[in-house]
């Protein structure tokens, strides 16, 4: 660990960019909240954000009772359905003062629309302690260097959710480069939408598609040849389009955990 890190995991009340009240304090456990894309498709991304919040000395533990968080159901309009899922998840983490999650629309969804569908206070206060890991690393830890290393050009999907809702715009930026041996290439039009959306794909797929094929246009334009995010969802969604793409066909979709756990 280098100094400005252990700066941060010294004993007492961290001094972090964010202070929650309360603050984070040293061997606090977090709970992890691994959402359903991560947790049946990419289990590796789930694994490298333990590494990284064991490397500065954050307890992790998973609630293995969790499930979704109604996103799905939600963003269909189907709010009845949606409303038992929330109330489980409420459940499950009742106890848990930190949760994080290595996804922006799941981090939004429980921080921002939990209440949308219930307003109830134990349900509303659950939500807020939901954090993105990128914003728990860098806004309530106050850490900007991982210690990894990753000799590629790495450029940034912005995913809406995480965007829109969070602020998750400088967050993993600052991350990014503060990673070894990696070149940042800023991605154009960053700020628009892939074209996934969740059920927005399936129902809406020319559109969904013509989305992404122009979200690809501008990853090449980047000269990258890895391009992350914070949402594997959106990651899933641009990967299969840049393998279907013979011009992109080199460049590699990668959640931001696992490039910041890289070497660590």
């Amino acid at each position: 660990m280098n100094e400005s890190s252990s700066a941060h995991v010294a004993p007492g009340v961290h001094r972090a960019p964010r202070q929650d009240d309360p603050p984070y304090q040293r061997g606090e456990p977090v709970a992890l909240f691994i959402p359903c894309y991560v947790d049946q498709f990419f289990p590796t991304i789930g694994q490298a954000c333990a590494k990284l919040l064991e490397k500065f000395g954050v307890p992790v533990v998973f609630p293995d009772r969790q499930t979704c968080c109604g996103q799905p159901a939600f963003n269909s309009g189907y709010w009845d359905e949606a409303r038992p899922v929330i109330q489980h998840f409420c459940e499950v983490f009742a106890d848990q003062r930190w949760i994080v999650s290595p996804s922006g629309s799941c981090t939004a969804m429980a921080r921002v629309f939990f209440g949308h569908v219930d307003p109830s206070p134990q349900v509303v206060e659950v939500g807020r302690r939901v954090f993105e890991l990128t914003e728990f690393l860098v806004d309530i830890l106050g850490i900007e260097d991982t210690g990894a290393t990753f000799a590629e050009k790495v450029t940034l999907h912005s995913g809406c959710h995480g965007r829109r809702e969070l602020g998750l715009v400088e967050t993993p930026l600052r991350l990014l480069r503060n990673v070894k041996q990696l070149e940042y290439c800023e991605l154009p039009n960053i700020e628009e939408c892939c074209g996934f959306g969740g059920t927005f794909s399936v129902k809406m797929p020319g559109t969904s598609l013509a989305m992404g094929a122009t979200k690809v246009d501008c990853i090449l334009r980047s000269g990258a040849n890895v391009v992350t995010s914070v949402d594997v969802s959106c990651l899933m969604h641009i990967g299969g389009i840049l393998k279907r793409n013979e011009q992109a066909q080199h460049i590699r979709a990668m959640h931001i955990a696992e490039i910041l756990a890289a070497g660590v």
